[in-house]
């Protein structure tokens, strides 16, 4: 029965693992996420955005990154895993 399980099921949870792997990644994008910062910083510095607007945005921005950067370090150090 073991034999069964790792011959039919271990493949498909190694594809699935490197799915949801490339998910979080695409899901957690820290450059996307700095790359909005600065434009908030740069629109806010052209006058496009009002003070209130960049300080709740920049906060938000900063929340998001905190977790992907949280997301990307569970990554790298393989403790983000797929349950059977």
């Amino acid at each position: 029965m073991f034999v069964l399980d790792d011959l039919l099921f271990r493949p498909f949870v190694g594809i699935i693992d490197a799915l949801h792997t490339i998910a979080l990644d695409e899901l957690y994008d820290v450059d996307a996420l700095e790359d909005e910062l600065k434009e908030n910083q740069l629109l806010y510095e052209l006058g496009e955005r009002s003070e209130a607007e960049y300080r709740r945005r920049k906060e938000e921005l900063e929340a998001e990154l905190e977790i992907a950067r949280d997301v990307h370090e569970r990554l790298s150090s393989g403790r983000v895993e797929v349950k059977r």
